[in-house]
């Protein structure tokens, strides 16, 4: 057997000229890998300016010293312009009924389109990306934002529930966004402090402030209290950061979030951002608010053009 090891004599070695071309080329390369770095998702654009956001006491959620959650179901979503993907937080009933998103992962599927994903990608089309800031108040598992983040816009992101943080923090990796992404462990409000919120386990998109409005869809689930801090948005957003589009969707507190944001809402038309809010009358009544004293607010800050999408409210200056 011919021995793999030896040099066949007609072996060619490069001259000593042709080594120096090589090394001059592979220094070229590196340089230029240096000069325009590229990024493994296509849909993301590399931006140059952070976000403007106020010194507060609260400091953004750090994924880095959080634990990280196991197990991990994370896929991307279908029917989407800009792909992303998201990590669950409710599993369903394992092993027996487990979450439809996970019946679909098995089947080779990826995971369905929330209604709210292609909304925000929808209105963010054709908007300038540079210092262009999106807000999602209760983000749950990052459906909205990360649907913002990949379009390359700017994302401030406010969600009170650790489990969901957690998987947030998976998603901003998996989407490589955290260069765009703030996250805030808190529930915006009208004032600083702290408020009691009730986690439906099992159902932690159904956890809100209000313990009527969090038991309305799920009678049978268990319940657990825990204290967050809250904190405005115009305590955090600064008064020069433009803010293109605010999604609300806190479980009956729309009207407390929108009040903490006067300032930003009370800007000129041109200025001030599309709003787009959960308008569920049950929810807001368990929180003792209403849908007429939440249009009777947005009215006096001039919104006055508000129309329904399901349950939710679209609003803008006209």
């Amino acid at each position: 057997m011919r021995n793999p090891w030896k040099r066949d004599k007609g072996s060619y070695m490069p001259s000593q000229k042709t080594l120096i071309i090589l090394l001059a080329f592979t220094l070229l390369l590196f340089f230029f890998s240096f000069l325009y770095p590229t990024t493994s998702n296509p849909n993301q654009t590399r931006n140059t300016l952070n976000v403007q956001l106020k010194t507060t006491h609260i400091r953004p959620f750090d994924c880095y010293a959080a634990p990280q959650a196991s197990p991990v179901f994370a896929s991307l979503v279908e029917g989407v312009k800009y792909p992303f993907l998201f990590s669950l937080s409710d599993f369903g009933s394992l092993p027996d009924k487990p979450h439809k998103n996970i019946q679909r992962m098995l089947k080779g599927k990826q995971f369905r389109k929330p209604d709210i994903s292609a909304t925000v990608q929808d209105l963010l089309e054709g908007k300038q990306r540079e210092n262009g800031l999106f807000v999602d108040v209760g983000s749950n598992v990052g459906m909205a934002a990360f649907a913002a983040a990949v379009m390359g816009f700017q994302v401030v992101a406010f969600e009170p529930i650790f489990e969901n943080l957690q998987r947030i923090c998976d998603g901003v990796y998996l989407n490589r966004v955290a260069d765009r992404f703030t996250l805030f462990s808190a529930a915006a409000s009208d004032r600083i402090g702290d408020v009691t919120i009730h986690k439906v386990v099992g159902r932690l998109d159904n956890s809100a402030i209000s313990q009527t409005g969090a038991k309305l869809a799920f009678k049978s689930n268990q319940e657990i209290a825990v204290t967050v801090p809250t904190i405005p948005l115009d305590e955090v957003i600064s008064e020069n950061q433009r803010v293109l589009l605010i999604k609300i969707d806190v479980q009956g507190w729309e009207y407390h979030v929108l009040k903490g944001a006067s300032k930003i809402l009370s800007r000129r038309k041109g200025e001030a951002p599309y709003l787009i809010y959960e308008e569920d009358e049950r929810l807001l009544q368990a929180s003792n608010t209403s849908t007429d004293e939440i249009r009777g607010f947005l009215s006096s800050v001039g919104y006055n053009s508000c129309t329904k999408h399901g349950t939710d409210a679209h609003c803008i200056k006209d």
